[in-house]
């Protein structure tokens, strides 16, 4: 199951918790893979596991959920963790970062440029619009992929919202 499936996946169980709905529960993939999940009610995390035929794999999601990015990255300075959630599966792990600065998008994304070239890390998509500053790219092997995307408030006094996302395959 691909990271991104993931977090969709862990943001729908946390869906059903804010409607009212189980805190707890059982399902089955779009693969048939057996997955269960939990919710807190008190900090709203969500853990997920699904049992897949590699191994287990989890998903823990949310504001408190400790932040454990890969080595050479770093929670921009000063930032406030809207949500972080991590993956872990049998051939890699995973991590989306959502936070808030008051800093331009610019000056977020060229923190993370720095990074991501100290990683090794070629940037092959790059987009600027009137309020969004993004990029993405991997390392030359395809074992570390990478995003950040920074988006302008919408007025006078309004962070700038973030998402960074990396993801690193460990096995063959």
């Amino acid at each position: 199951m691909r990271f991104a499936a993931w977090i969709m996946a862990g943001s729908a169980a946390a869906l059903l918790a804010a409607c009212g709905s189980e805190t707890s529960g059982e399902f089955t993939t779009q693969t048939g893979e057996s997955a269960e999940y939990t919710i807190d009610e008190k900090s709203g995390e969500t853990r997920m596991t699904v049992d897949g035929p590699d191994g287990p794999a989890t998903l823990r999601s949310g504001a408190e959920v400790p932040l454990s990015l890969p080595r050479g990255f770093s929670l921009y300075p000063g930032a406030k963790v809207v949500t972080n959630t991590v993956v872990k599966k049998p051939d890699g792990e995973g991590v989306m970062v959502m936070f808030e600065t008051p800093d331009a998008p610019d000056k977020v994304i060229a923190h993370y440029r720095r990074e991501a070239d100290a990683a090794g890390i070629a940037i092959s998509v790059a987009m600027t619009t009137e309020r969004t500053v993004m990029i993405g790219g991997e390392d030359d092997g395809g074992r570390l992929t990478f995003s950040a995307n920074a988006n302008a408030g919408a007025g006078d006094g309004e962070p700038t919202s973030v998402q960074l996302i990396i993801g690193r395959k460990t096995g063959g």
